[in-house]
C-alpha cells in the first residue's frame, strides 16, 4: 500500500497558491491514476485505488497546512501502516519554482506542515517530493506562501507539478530509490 498525501490548505481562497504546490500535484496525480478525490475520509479529500497493482490513496488534507499530520495520522492507524509506506508532496520556498528535489528523510525544514508530519507520524524518515515555489526576500514569508504564482512562472510551475506527479507515479512500481536518481536531476 502507498499513501500519498499533498500538504495545502482546503479552500477557494487558497486554490493555486504557492502553499498549495502539493494540492496541485496531487489533482495531477489523480488523473494519472484515474482516481477521483470523491470522498472526504481521515479529515482529509481521499481518493483510493489500484494502480500498478498496488493498493494506492491519495490524501489531500482538510485541516489546513499546518494540522497535516493528523489527517495522516488517522488513515496510518486505521490502515495499520507505517511510515514507510508514504510520500509527501509539498511546496519548498528554498527551490526555484518548478524545480523539484526527492528526499527519504531529513528535518522539517522550517515547513510547518512537515513538522506536522514527523510530529503525528513520529518519524522523520518518509518519502518526500519537494516541488519549489521560489521565494522573493521583500515579501514576508507567510504572505509569500499564501500568494498565488506570477504570469512569468506559470510555465516552470505546471513542468514542476507534471514532473513530480510522474515522479510520485513512476515511484508506486519502481520504489523510491530509483525514483530519487531518476527525478533528482529533472
Amino acid at each position: 500500500m502507498k499513501i500519498i498525501i499533498g500538504l495545502g490548505n482546503p479552500g477557494v481562497k487558497y486554490e493555486n497558491t504557492r502553499h498549495n504546490a502539493g494540492f496541485m500535484v496531487l489533482d495531477k496525480l489523480a488523473q494519472k491514476c484515474n482516481l477521483e478525490f470523491n470522498q472526504e475520509k481521515f479529515s482529509a479529500y481521499f481518493a483510493k485505488g489500484k494502480v500498478k497493482g498496488e493498493d494506492v490513496i491519495l490524501l489531500k488534507p482538510t485541516t489546513y497546512m499546518n494540522n497535516s499530520g493528523f489527517a495522516l495520522r488517522q488513515c496510518l492507524d486505521f490502515y495499520k501502516v507505517g511510515m514507510e509506506n508514504v510520500i509527501v508532496i509539498y511546496d519548498d520556498v528554498d527551490l526555484p519554482v518548478g524545480k523539484l528535489r526527492l528526499r527519504q528523510k531529513g528535518s522539517a525544514g522550517g515547513h510547518n506542515g512537515i513538522k506536522s508530519i514527523i510530529s503525528c507520524g513520529f518519524s522523520n524518515e518518509f518519502d518526500r517530493i519537494r516541488v519549489g515555489v521560489g521565494k522573493d526576500a521583500k515579501i514576508p514569508m507567510i504572505e509569500w506562501v499564501l500568494s498565488k504564482f506570477r504570469p512569468e512562472e506559470k510555465e516552470d510551475l505546471e513542468k514542476g507539478i507534471n514532473n513530480a506527479a510522474d515522479a510520485a507515479y513512476y515511484s508506486i512500481d519502481h520504489g523510491f530509490d530509483m525514483t530519487m536518481n531518476r527525478y533528482n536531476k529533472k
